[in-house]
């Protein structure tokens, strides 16, 4: 199988199969690196593409019966490296490192990231769908057993990486991957990368690589049976209902690696109480908002369950419906979870399989029944890159509650994906279509949706798609709204500037239209942006937008979600336009931050908004943050409505072992201060002991606290 690279001959890296013990402590110590093949000879990404790096990368790479070793030398003239922290997984912006990435099956979709820096701090990620946006792609939850070290030496860094076979799925008797390396250079500000990618395309993304070629075929991985086995606990005061409670739990987790590449995972009693908390938010829309799943059972292949329909209107599931539940009254509540299985990965070269199925308690208090969850997907590989992809969603009550609830028995989602995606990359698109089932069949339970996307250096342009029925259901899924018709078009120009200062910079119009096709085309959003973005050589940017819309409300609504105003009246339709200025400052600085301010009018009022992300950082060991976010609206015969959120966060990394972070956030639009300390010992590789401190408190006309919790959790990974 080939890939074409960008405007060279395909690139040829080999690897030695060698018996000798290899050492990972940062130094070319051992002999047979001497004689180990070596790949140099980078490309610039940013800020050009058309240049060779200017500090030289070169990698070599051996392998064993069961490991992979890679050794990569970052030359740089100067020793004062960027890394502000030593927590694992670390942001690759505003941060010397180096990535390997990994496409095992050699399908241009699918992979695996390895990340390094001069300290030697860990970051790995799952890719999926050929890694074309980092932040969609990159699944930077999975954690994984591997090693690495880092020496610092005069004029250079080694960085020596030994990743199990085991850890990672690939074809038995594989003699070739494919293969690209990039790095961050905080010296010269320059991305480079071994394979030549357009600067246009993702550094990241998997269409462009070279080839990894075996002495010899690789060996069957060895089988991976992990348990994971977790005690904990927690103390907590429910103030508002002068309530004490202590609770003590059990549980854990197994990994099996089946075949070559599938894995199956297990779980029971499952307890995810040292998870990082949400981001709170201020919604101004009418729509509900989607926040990422941060645990650890849902996340590998996850891809497989989740990249499925429009992810922004009508995704047919999102894991985090799972152990979440509502009541009789709409209230949200935390739906207990039983046990659940997961089987995922690659059947073969072009055949993916995901089966998902999770048991649910019955809460009688809150009148939540008991549900069986279940997800089967399949995705057959197609043409260079693109596949094609059937879902099954069903979600049924189990047990005889003698209780009414608002749930149907059931819920059930068919349907069929087609992804596209060139060979170079320069198209990308979806189709779908869904239906849903339920007890009371209606007619009109489907949605469907195209959109397409052209990226060419200079011009790009996508159009997208969607019709969703006023019956389709998907109670394991996310649905901003039903029975519309959407289309969106936007068209990108990119000037590419020879300049010491400026990069690049981007224009864009962007229009979009949603209509009511059973309400005799009843328009009730449309919107045209328009855009420019200068885009700077020391990696800030400036962004200038103005927005004109407008809305037609089918129902009132508030969006300042308060009880100073009444809300706008429903059969109404809103006319108005607002300009909007942000801008990125360099990342690689002490002090970094983003800002965004907008005014204009909104709805039959004005709005001013202000947000910024502000990070100061004493590295490697301390960095606090500022999460700002004001909002002031103006509605006609009502006072002025100002809306805050404020989110301080410090974190202290003591070493590549031990963390303690510290998040603040208040809402003026809960009315909740929240506090969330968590401190992280990992004792172990992938063995952890957490302490959390929750603090809630009532933030209206007194300052009053709600609720107070101190947890712990200990985990172990026993790995054979």
């Amino acid at each position: 199988m080939h890939f074409s690279s960008y405007s060279q001959e395909q690139l040829q890296a080999f690897v030695k199969f060698s018996n000798q013990e290899i050492i990972i402590d940062g130094y070319e110590e051992e002999e047979v690196w001497k004689s180990a093949d070596e790949i140099t000879d980078f490309w610039q990404w940013f800020p050009t593409d058309s240049l060779k790096a200017e500090q030289k990368t070169t990698a070599k790479f051996l392998v064993d019966d069961v490991n992979l070793y890679i050794l990569v030398t970052s030359y740089s003239k100067t020793k004062e490296y960027i890394v502000p922290s030593l927590r694992r997984d670390y942001s690759g912006a505003g941060n010397d490192n180096i990535s390997i990435i990994l496409d095992t099956f050699m399908d241009g979709t699918n992979g695996f990231m390895f990340g390094t820096n001069p300290f030697g701090v860990k970051r790995e990620s799952l890719i999926s769908n050929g890694g074309n946006d980092f932040e969609k792609d990159f699944n930077r939850s999975w954690d994984v057993k591997w090693e690495t070290e880092a020496s610092q030496q005069d004029g250079f860094t080694i960085s020596e990486i030994k990743i199990p076979l085991k850890s990672i799925q690939y074809p038995e008797g594989a003699t070739q991957w494919r293969l690209n390396i990039y790095r961050h250079d905080t010296d010269t500000k320059q991305w480079s990368t071994w394979a030549n990618i357009p600067q246009n395309q993702t550094i990241s993304g998997l269409a462009y690589a070279g080839v990894l070629n075996f002495e010899k075929p690789l060996k069957k991985s060895g089988k991976t049976v992990a348990l994971i086995p977790y005690i904990g606990g927690s103390v907590l005061k429910d103030f508002d209902a002068d309530e004490r409670k202590s609770v003590f739990n059990y549980g854990g987790d197994a990994k099996v690696s089946v075949g070559s590449g599938m894995n199956l995972d297990l779980t029971i009693n499952p307890d995810f109480s040292q998870v990082e908390v949400d981001d709170q938010i201020i919604n101004l829309s009418r729509f509900e908002v989607t926040l990422p799943e941060k645990r650890q059972f849902f996340i590998q292949n996850s891809d497989l369950f989740v990249n499925f329909g429009d992810r922004r209107e009508a995704q047919p599931f999102f894991s985090r419906r799972i152990g979440v539940a509502k009541d009789t009254t709409g209230a949200t509540f935390e739906n207990k979870i039983i046990a659940g299985v997961r089987l995922s990965g690659k059947v073969n070269n072009d055949l993916r399989l995901g089966f998902l199925n999770m048991q649910t308690e019955q809460d009688e208090a809150n009148q939540i029944a008991a549900n069986n969850n279940t997800v089967f997907t399949l995705q057959q590989k197609v043409f260079d890159r693109s596949n094609i992809n059937f879902i099954f969603v069903n979600r049924q009550t189990t047990g005889d509650p003698d209780f009414e609830h608002t749930q149907d028995r059931f819920n059930r989602v068919v349907g069929v994906d087609f992804n596209l995606a060139s060979k170079s990359n320069r198209w990308n698109g979806r189709t779908f279509i869904h239906n849903s089932f339920s007890p009371d069949q209606k007619n009109d339970a489907y949605s469907a949706g195209i959109n397409l996307e052209y990226n060419a250096k200079v011009h790009s342009v996508s159009y997208g798609g969607v019709r969703i029925g006023d019956n389709y259901q998907s109670d394991l899924g996310f649905i901003r709204r039903t029975g519309i018709l959407k289309n969106y078009l936007r068209y990108t120009y990119r000037i590419w500037l020879d300049s010491k200062i400026l990069r690049s910079i981007n224009l864009s119009q962007t229009f979009y239209y949603v209509g009511r096709p059973k309400d005799d085309n009843l328009t009730t959003d449309r919107g045209l942006w328009s855009n420019v973005e200068f885009s700077f050589k020391n990696q800030s940017r400036i962004q200038l937008r103005y927005s004109n819309r407008y809305t037609y409300l089918l129902n009132s609504f508030d969006p300042t979600r308060s009880l100073d105003i009444d809300p706008l009246s429903a059969n109404t339709g809103f006319k108005y336009n607002d300009v909007e200025v942000s801008y990125r400052s360099d990342p690689n600085n002490i002090f970094t931050y983003n800002a965004r301010s907008s005014y204009g009018s909104f709805f039959n009022g004005k709005k001013l908004s202000f947000s910024s992300q502000m990070n100061y950082r004493i590295q490697p060991y301390f960095t606090a943050s500022m999460r700002l976010n004001y909002d002031r609206i103006k509605l006609p015969n009502y006072n002025a409505v100002d809306l805050i959120l404020v989110g301080p966060k410090v974190d202290v990394t003591f070493n590549k072992k031990l963390f303690w972070g510290t998040f603040f956030q208040y809402s003026s639009q809960s009315e909740i201060f929240g506090i969330n300390s968590r401190l992280q010992w990992r004792f172990s590789p992938l063995s952890d002991f957490y302490l959390v401190y929750n603090d809630n408190y009532f933030v209206t006309d007194t300052f009053a606290p709600k609720v107070r919790s101190l947890t712990f959790k200990l985990t172990y990974w026993f790995n054979k």
